[in-house]
């Protein structure tokens, strides 16, 4: 149960600040075009190519030992969500580009509304249940990300608590024949992704218009 509260945290947390920076430049690189495009685009290229296993083994060299819990769980947090807002920028920018030279938007143009306003009151609210079930989903990728870096010991480390570190002593498989028990946390991770995963995929078809 204390487990769950910082895995889930790191997952909510994470999500939340990949959607800011997912819907800010997403929707700049969308609306604006030319430079500024391909400027964001490239950044998100350059991080969707980084290797994953070297970028954390880094991250451990880098973090000091005598970093206090908070501090690793904020910074863990923090490389959780620069990885993972990429995926929903592109897809803003996917629908804003089919969507900046509809009726409406010129209608807004010419009505003097800023750039601000005319995406966020009239641009994203059009998609706005497509991103909610794309957060939904990126949910169970953030909580299996921290559980990794804690199994691993590169993220969380004791004595804080979540489903990466309870499952740090399962690393070996005779102790896991002496004591099965300690692989309890990984039916919680399951149930967790699962669960996201299904309400994800309920929110997808209710969203839908199409869906039967």
């Amino acid at each position: 149960m204390y487990g769950t509260r910082i895995s889930l945290s790191v997952g909510l947390v994470g999500v939340g600040i990949s959607f800011i920076l997912g819907l800010i430049l997403g929707g700049i690189s969308g609306y604006f075009g030319g430079t500024v495009d391909n400027v964001i685009q490239r950044i998100i290229d350059v991080l969707m190519s980084l290797p994953t296993i070297p970028l954390w083994l880094a991250f451990a060299a880098a973090v000091p030992q005598d970093w206090s819990s908070v501090k690793v769980y904020f910074i863990t947090t923090i490389i959780l969500s620069i990885f993972g807002w990429t995926t929903l920028a592109r897809t803003v920018r996917g629908k804003l580009l089919s969507m900046r030279e509809e009726d409406f938007v010129m209608a807004a143009r010419l009505y003097g509304c800023t750039p601000f306003r005319i995406i966020t009151r009239h641009l994203l609210p059009g998609f706005a249940s497509y991103i909610i079930v794309s957060l939904t989903l990126a949910i169970p990728s953030m909580i299996l990300g921290e559980t990794a870096l804690s199994y691993l010991g590169v993220g969380l480390r004791p004595p804080a608590i979540s489903w990466g570190v309870l499952l740090q002593d399962a690393q070996n498989v005779r102790t896991i024949g002496l004591h099965p028990w300690i692989l309890i946390p990984c039916i919680f991770v399951i149930l967790a992704v699962l669960m996201f995963n299904f309400m994800g995929d309920g929110l997808r078809d209710a969203a839908d218009p199409y869906a039967r």
